[in-house]
Formats: structure tokens, C-alpha cells, sequence
């Protein structure tokens, strides 16, 4: 579900889990796992996240699988996707981009925000419809605020609404 390229010190890693790079418990630790070899590979000095699917970066939870979860397991989902990935990320040593071609959704939003710089292309589209499933992205409570401001955030987080690249850029 995931390639690597590397080229010139630079290692493209891409999502290839179609329909919708839908995160699983198996996406979670591969992508993990990739990030921290390629982050300890002296070969690499940058590496750039994005999506072999067209029109798709990260469409967040594969819901079916995650509702058939157990407690023990969706708890391990939840606590890979909103705390190790983004520990993982902050304690690399090399910058990790998140390039965006396409629609990013619920747990995509997770995987993206914990890059060092995100780079969206004109039609890229974003949103937090985890509301609409009863679900809370609780990490973006406390990040999001930060970046965009307190009323933004709460705005993007408790209506679920999406917005576009052109928004994203505006709200920093």
C-alpha cells in the first residue's frame, strides 16, 4: 500500500490503497515504519508524502473496517493515527512534506498535519467530516487552533464543512 522512490536525496513516499488511501492498523505501521527508515537513511535528505491515486491524498478511517474493530483495536487505530504518527514526525530529522493533489478527509487531515510543510495543488480539497460518523478528531483540538486561530478552527472542525486549497492558504 505504500512505494518509495528516491531520487537526488529526495524520497517520494506514496498512499496506493484505493478507492481512497483509507488508514487501516496495517497503513498505520507501514507508513510509520517507512518514515523512520527512510528518516535514518543517510541516502535521503527530504522526504515528500503523497498519493498514487489520482484525485486522492487521504480520505481519513477505511470506516467499515474500523466500525468492525474491536475496543483494543480501534484504540490502537486512534492512538497510531492522533499521538505516534505525529511523534514520529516531530522527532525525524529530516523535513517530511505532505504534497496534496486531491481531497484530504478525517484521519488524511491527521496524516498531513503532522508533515513539517504541506503543498496543496489548486483543486486540492480538505475537510473534518469525522462529526457526521460521530467521531471527535481530538488531536486538532489542540494543533489546529494554533495554526489558524481559536474561531477558524472550531468553525472547520464543528461544521465538517469542506474548504478549498485557496482557504487552507489564507487561514496559514
Amino acid at each position: 500500500s505504500l512505494t518509495v522512490n528516491i531520487q537526488d536525496g529526495v524520497a517520494e513516499l506514496l498512499m496506493n490503497a484505493p478507492p481512497v488511501n483509507g488508514l487501516t492498523t496495517g497503513m498505520m505501521n507501514d507508513l510509520m515504519s517507512t518514515l523512520r527508515h527512510l528518516g535514518h537513511d543517510p541516502d535521503v535528505r527530504a522526504i515528500v508524502l503523497g498519493s498514487a491515486l489520482p484525485g486522492r491524498f487521504c480520505g481519513g478511517l477505511d470506516l467499515p473496517k474500523f466500525r468492525r474493530s474491536s475496543p483494543s483495536e480501534a484504540y490502537a487505530m486512534v492512538d497510531a493515527l492522533y499521538r505516534q504518527l505525529h511523534e514520529l514526525q516531530s522527532s525525524l530529522p529530516k523535513p517530511v512534506i505532505a504534497a496534496i493533489t486531491g481531497s484530504v478527509r478525517g484521519g488524511g487531515m491527521s496524516v498531513a498535519i503532522t508533515c513539517d510543510m504541506l503543498v496543496a495543488s489548486d483543486t486540492s480539497t480538505f475537510g473534518y467530516p469525522e462529526m457526521d460518523v460521530g467521531l471527535l478528531p481530538s488531536i486538532h483540538y489542540n494543533h489546529l487552533p494554533r495554526i489558524v486561530g481559536r474561531y477558524q478552527a472550531f468553525d472547520l472542525l464543528f461544521t465538517g464543512r469542506t474548504f478549498s486549497a485557496q482557504e487552507a492558504l489564507q487561514l496559514g
